[in-house]
């Protein structure tokens, strides 16, 4: 029976029936090291298995979902309502795991640049039923996002659940690793690169490895990794202030139940713990890149874990690229969801908007 326990931050800290929750993912994800990928670039390294965090849907967005299904379920909500794009990881993540929490779901979508993880997300969305308020454009995404939530019983999040409670998910992750590192399961990495769109999955492993550090688990506050943000969104979504001030914000919140927290929210400190490759977004947001494309084909030739064709190929390209240039272990956070995708019905997309229909295409 899965519990608030398996989540690394509740088993070390006095969280639980104080920090709402609903269990999700299959946790601790395995951290493993790749020999071959690490001989073939001249540096040794790791993956944490965070693709692997649910046999329904996997990937970095299962823990962000833990905090805020926990959240809204308090907040006496019943239908949950993702915003993205079109082929939004963190949207579908949201669907498929709605029935878990005891909620319906919806959610309100925008055009992207199409791809085909893209077109497999929103297919498996359209395949799971749930409302969905289709706009425009992102511009239009604040209004839609107030006309909802007049419905007090309607929980809407924020892109990717980046708020200071979302990002309790992946501060666990941080502490998790730190408790693997001190089993021995893997070395402490020097550096840690991980994609960001939202920065709710980079902003709590920022605060994250600060906690796992305090509580002497696998760090010290001399050893925390240089974690290296690998931008999949444009600036100023991505920017390094940014990312350190909501990794901020998430620890004066674990404050109002862990007072050592306050210490650790020096910004000073969390900016100067995050660096932001820029150079892999090139043509922009959902866009494929040659360099992603050459690295996604390297993971798979050296038996490294799949990554998409569009944001963890970005990722992945960052790795190829700083890994030899770094001294001791680097760590690559897989967070895209290696479970197989549910596909939608003709009659599931038949019933969708017809913008929809049409991004999808014919072979759809």
């Amino acid at each position: 029976m899965k519990t608030n326990a398996d989540a690394a931050l509740f088993r070390h800290l006095p969280l639980d029936g104080r920090v709402p929750w609903v269990r999700l993912g299959d946790w601790p994800t395995p951290v493993e090291a790749l020999p071959a990928l690490g001989a073939a670039l001249g540096a040794e390294l790791w993956v944490k298995r965070e693709d692997r965090s649910s046999a329904v849907y996997g990937g970095n967005k299962v823990r962000t979902l833990e905090a805020m299904f926990g959240r809204a379920t308090a907040a006496g909500a019943t239908t949950m309502w993702a915003t993205g794009a079109y082929g939004s990881n963190h949207a579908v993540a949201t669907v498929l795991h709605a029935p878990a929490a005891g909620v319906a779901s919806g959610a309100i979508l925008f055009p992207q640049p199409a791809s085909e993880p893209a077109r497999a997300n929103l297919s498996a969305l359209l395949s799971a039923g749930p409302r969905v308020d289709h706009i425009l454009s992102v511009a239009s995404l604040p209004f839609a996002m107030r006309r909802i939530g007049r419905d007090r019983r309607a929980y809407v999040m924020t892109p990717g659940g980046a708020t200071p409670e979302g990002a309790f998910g992946a501060m666990s992750a941080g502490v998790e690793l730190g408790e693997q590192i001190a089993r021995g399961e893997c070395p402490a990495p020097a550096r840690i690169i991980v994609p960001a769109g939202s920065t709710c999955t980079s902003a709590g492993l920022l605060a994250g490895l600060r906690v796992a550090a305090a509580l002497g688990l696998g760090f010290t506050p001399q050893t925390i990794p240089l974690l290296t943000v690998v931008r999949v969104t444009p600036w100023p979504i991505t920017a390094p202030l940014r990312i350190a001030r909501l990794a901020q914000l998430a620890l004066l919140e674990l404050a109002n139940h862990w007072p050592a927290a306050r210490r650790l929210a020096d910004l000073g400190l969390l900016r100067a713990g995050v660096e932001v490759d820029g150079d892999q977004l090139r043509g922009g947001y959902g866009r494929i890149t040659a360099r992603g494309e050459r690295a996604r084909l390297l993971f798979a030739r050296h038996g490294a874990p799949p990554v998409d064709i569009v944001y963890s190929a970005k990722s992945a390209a960052a790795l190829c690229e700083l890994a030899p240039r770094t001294r001791g272990p680097v760590m690559f956070w897989a967070t895209k969801s290696s479970a197989p995708l549910p596909a939608a019905s003709a009659a599931e997309i038949a019933a969708a908007a017809a913008p929809l229909r049409a991004w999808l295409g014919p072979t759809s």
